[in-house]
This record gives C-alpha cells, sequence and structure tokens, in this order.
C-alpha cells in the first residue's frame, strides 16, 4: 500500500537546566551547562495511507513530541520523516497566537497554509459555527477558555481538509457534546481515507477509532502493529502499573527519567 509517513531513526534531544541562570550561561559556554535530555530514541515505523494510528504510553513518554516532530512543528535532532500530502495538529492551542482574536487567528493559519483572503472568507462561516464560537469570535483567544481554543485549534485544522490529522488530546477538553461532534468529523475523515494519528489516554476511543497502536515508553518504542495486539500488551502493562504503590510507580518514572539522560552512541 502506498506509505503516508515514514519515521526512520528519529531521535529529538533536548538540554534541562537547575535554572535559569544556566540556561543562559550555555547560550555563552555552549555545552558546560545543562543535561541532556532524549524526549525521542531512534524511533522508527511507517504509516500506510488510510492507516489510524493510536499513540499510546504513560505521562513523559514522547507522544506529544512524536506528534509535533510529524506534523513539522519541530525538527528531529537526527533521523528523518517522509510525509506524503498535507498535514495539520491539532492540539489546545496549537497554532494560536493569544493575541489576536478568534477571527484574526483564522486569517492568519489559513494564510500560513496558502489559502487566498477570498478562500478564506468562504471558509471561515463554516469554521466559526463548528466551533460554535459565534458569540466570542472577535474576542482574544487569550480570554478563550482551554475547551474553547481546543473547539477553534480543531475547527480551523479540519476546515482545512489535510491529508494527514495529527490529533493530540484535543478530544479530553471542553464539552462531551463537541467531543462527540468531533468525532464524528474524525470518523468522516476515517471514511474518505484519511491518516491519522490520535493521542487519547482513553482506550475506549483508541479501540473504536484506530487500527494500529504505537506505544511508546520513555521515548523509545516499545511496541508497534495491529491495535488490538498492541493494546492488549500496553493494557496489561497499565494494570499492573494501577497497582504498584506510590513509591514504586516513582521509582519507575525515575528510572525511565535516567534512561533518557543517558548519552546514544548514534546522536
Amino acid at each position: 500500500m502506498e506509505k503516508a509517513v515514514i519515521v526512520k531513526n528519529v531521535t529529538k534531544k533536548y538540554k534541562i537546566y537547575e535554572n535559569q541562570t544556566d540556561r543562559l550561561k550555555d547560550l555563552l559556554l555552549p555545552g558546560k551547562f545543562g543535561e541532556e535530555f532524549y524526549g525521542l530514541k531512534d524511533v522508527s515505523f511507517e504509516a500506510e495511507k488510510g492507516d489510524i494510528i493510536g499513540l499510546v504510553g504513560v505521562n513523559g513518554s514522547g507522544k506529544s513530541t512524536l506528534s509535533n516532530i510529524i506534523a513539522g512543528v519541530v525538527p528531529p535532532t537526527s533521523g528523518t520523516v517522509k510525509v506524503h500530502g498535507t498535514r495539520a495538529i491539532i492540539d489546545v492551542s496549537a497554532g494560536l497566537n493569544n493575541k489576536l482574536t478568534g477571527r484574526e487567528n483564522i486569517m492568519l493559519k489559513c494564510l500560513m497554509l496558502g489559502f487566498t483572503k477570498q478562500e478564506i472568507k468562504r471558509l471561515e462561516p463554516e469554521i466559526i459555527e463548528f466551533a460554535e464560537l459565534e458569540t466570542f469570535i472577535d474576542q482574544p483567544v487569550k480570554s478563550y477558555s482551554k475547551g474553547m481554543k481546543s473547539r477553534l485549534g480543531f475547527s480551523i485544522n479540519v476546515s482545512i481538509d489535510p491529508d494527514i490529522l495529527i490529533v493530540d488530546e484535543a478530544l479530553s477538553v471542553g464539552d462531551k457534546t463537541f467531543a462527540r461532534k468531533s468525532l464524528e468529523k474524525m470518523m468522516e475523515f476515517k471514511e474518505r481515507g484519511k491518516t491519522m494519528f490520535f493521542v487519547s489516554h482513553s482506550t475506549s476511543q483508541m479501540k473504536t477509532f484506530c487500527n494500529k497502536a504505537l506505544w511508546l515508553e520513555f521515548g523509545e518504542k516499545k511496541a508497534f502493529g495491529d491495535m488490538e495486539r498492541v493494546m492488549e500488551q500496553y493494557e496489561a502493562f497499565l494494570k499492573k502499573y494501577n497497582k504498584w504503590s506510590k513509591e514504586k510507580r516513582k521509582q519507575f518514572r525515575t528510572k525511565g527519567f535516567k534512561k533518557q539522560k543517558k548519552v546514544l552512541e548514534v546522536v
């Protein structure tokens, strides 16, 4: 089948600092301050056209980092991401300028994506109606709740009709009615053969919506493939994890965090 996204040996390295002073010092003396931290380490997989891939893993596993790299929001430190088609990412506030109004954000986002002003004027009513923001569309986004930002971001991105859609926890914010409407829109995209990446803590949504899953653990690929098979493994892990004491969970996270700070030979 036709490949939509090819992720090969992707690593994302950050630096963490004890305080702001060390961050500033590192600008003057690069490499002398801060510790290297790997949000992703040598991750590889392929998405075929029409795949709906759920990204799962406990907090801090690299799901949002990978989402942003696939969307082109941030570059990988090493490795490659090949994307065939247009792409858009939806999270609570991706691409929104808090100083601008909702209407101005629609204009800005669409202009950046290459739409003409005439095309944007045609799309604008549909975006505003879907977001249910008629009363607030001319207010600055900084005054919006998380749910309102999520609705606006979702509405803009689905209205531009991308080939590849990345949805990062967007359905976990706001009211259930809009979440259901959003899921229906995504189902429509699924029927049209769009490729999607879906980040959610709702395993039931994952099972209903996705055909494949990628399980990340502390930045590394733990498993990838058929949704039912990967989720069976992941849910077995969660069952054990949820039975652990607070101390054992802390030890697990600390061990993983230390592992993410180790320098990879390939970088």
